[in-house]
């Protein structure tokens, strides 16, 4: 009996050792949760989640072959591999882009990284721009005339301006009304603001591929939604059909906005302090969450 309890006891040490646990080991596991979170929530709200589905299901299927030794299904699963991850590379690959442009357009590092602008307290957009963009934004939508305005943040947009005519203009409500009046040179496309000038028109952007967005949304919604996956501009959108007003921001859409609620998301270009632009942006959400297109 005795030598059964030592036998015991041996396998005991030998298999349910518990390791010293760290308070580095804790703060590795709060950083792997956090990043399976965020990967598993980007793979869910991508158009990649059925091939992501389909993979698992291989994985799973590999793993029984394994468990009940099917040794030409193993052979083949080993010879595709390296050719199987090369693959899941090229079809994931605007989705891989995508994720790598958020991560890029996170702000851990803005008050080390903050140029001149912050650093002087500048503002990028003038209130009086504010006020014309505004005016020229619901005179458009008096008229159910369509209007695609972006204004430029922290991110370039000089790869989509150079898909359009040059215009280098003060901004004014009564030049935008003219350029996106119907039957006119300029009114197709989109406008482009950067720091208080009207810079470029007609310019092409990319559109959305979420397939969350309403179907009631055209090519001019998915297109102001496009432009903010990619890079952190804000962008009106006046409706042709509806006359109504909205804007698009970090890939979501925000609809049928009064004048005020407009103007607390223009602030966010205008380059205040942090705690305004986080207080406007959550008071707007809170009001626009039963309108809002993820």
């Amino acid at each position: 009996m005795r030598g059964v309890l030592e036998t015991a006891q041996r396998i005991a040490s030998s298999y349910l050792v518990i390791p010293e646990f760290k308070p580095t080991d804790a703060l590795e596991i709060v950083i792997i949760a956090i990043l399976l979170y965020h990967i598993m929530v980007w793979i869910k709200d991508t158009r990649s989640w059925m091939l992501f589905k389909g993979i698992v299901i291989l994985l799973v299927f590999v793993m029984f072959a394994s468990i009940l030794n099917l040794t030409t299904i193993l052979w083949i699963a080993e010879r595709t591999l390296s050719v199987g991850i090369i693959a899941v590379i090229v079809v994931f690959q605007p989705e891989l882009r995508r994720a790598l442009e958020q991560i890029g357009r996170k702000n851990i590092f803005s008050d080390l990284l903050a140029g001149d602008d912050k650093k002087n307290g500048n503002e990028r957009l003038s209130d009086k721009s504010v006020s014309e963009l505004i005016k020229a934004s619901y005179e458009l939508a008096k008229t159910k005339t369509g209007a695609l305005i972006v204004i430029e943040r922290d991110i370039s947009l000089n790869e989509y301006e150079r898909t359009g005519i040059d215009i280098d203009s003060l901004i004014s409500s009564q030049l935008l009304i003219n350029i996106f009046e119907h039957n006119t040179p300029l009114h197709d496309g989109a406008v482009i603001v950067k720091n208080d000038r009207i810079v470029s028109a007609t310019c092409y952007l990319p559109l959305s591929d979420n397939m969350e967005l309403s179907k009631e949304l055209g090519t001019r919604h998915r297109a102001g939604v496009g432009v903010s996956e990619v890079t952190d501009s804000v962008t009106i959108i006046v409706s042709e059909e509806t006359g109504k007003v909205s804007v698009a921001l970090e890939g979501k859409i925000y609809r049928n906005l009064d004048g005020e609620r407009l103007r607390k998301y223009l602030s966010l270009v205008q380059n205040k302090k942090e705690e305004n632009k986080r207080f406007m942006i959550w008071k707007g959400r809170r009001y626009n969450e039963k309108n809002t297109d993820r």
